[in-house]
């Protein structure tokens, strides 16, 4: 460890500005390789080697993202995604040595914004990370925005809260936001491209697939039959909507 540098309040607000990554994988040279690239992009690293690691340094660091290793030692990177989603809406790149479809859900279906499989190109990495930033977390309007009432389903975008029949409903800040998409134009058909830039942002790219995995996560939470939707509806060949009819 080198000594303690001088500070003036430049360096101070320097290092400030820099955004911070938690990159966490068991394979301590891919750790090394990743926390490279991103240090190249002018991102502080911090590093963790299991799941509980994880989450402490997640709860400690407050970092901007996290790139998340689904198979870790002790609880893996699902557990791990679950419980930081309990008090950090941070975005969460989740890493998967495994291509089954299932395992890509599980990770979206826990909170993670995003998924990669291995083995990827770090630049891709770092690419999918830049894309994330770039996708803000959507907030209330600055002259307030009414509460929405959709049956029994009611979405205050204010507050970025969700009920159903009176009871809350916990979302994750991604599904809150393809919520409060969908119910800001009711009726409107989006399509998935239209969802990928409104909710993930105009630099994403990558499998529109995501958005149906987290529509099907959303459905699931509001109660919403896909066959016999009560509120987000299936406009084949297009995308999704909401509204009766």
């Amino acid at each position: 460890m080198s000594g303690q540098r001088p500070t003036n309040s430049n360096s101070v607000s320097a290092r400030k500005a820099r955004l911070r990554a938690l990159v966490v994988d068991d394979e301590q040279p891919l750790v090394g390789i990743v926390s490279s690239y991103l240090e190249r992009e002018g991102f502080e690293v911090v590093a963790a080697y299991d799941g509980e690691q994880a989450v402490e340094l997640a709860r400690s660091e407050h970092p901007d993202v996290i790139v998340l290793d689904l198979m870790l030692p002790g609880i893996d990177g699902i557990e791990a995604c679950r419980r930081i989603r309990a008090f950090s809406d941070v975005y969460v790149l989740m890493l998967t040595a495994k291509a089954e479809e299932a395992d890509k859900i599980a990770g979206l279906s826990t909170g993670a914004d995003d998924y990669l499989t291995k083995p990827f190109s770090p630049g891709e990495l770092v690419a999918r990370v830049r894309a994330l930033l770039r996708r803000p977390r959507a907030g209330g309007s600055p002259g307030g925005d009414p509460v929405r009432r959709f049956g029994l389903l009611e979405l205050d975008p204010q507050a970025r809260e969700v009920h159903l029949g009176g009871e809350p409903v916990e979302l994750t800040p991604l599904e809150f936001d393809l919520l409060a998409t969908l119910s800001s134009e009711p009726r409107v058909a989006f399509s998935r491209a239209q969802l990928l830039e409104r909710v993930w942002g105009p630099g994403w790219f990558g499998d529109d697939h995501v958005v149906d995995v987290h529509i099907a996560n959303l459905r699931r939470k509001l109660g919403d039959d896909p066959s016999a939707p009560r509120y987000v509806r299936t406009v084949r060949g297009l995308g999704y909507r909401m509204g009766d009819g």
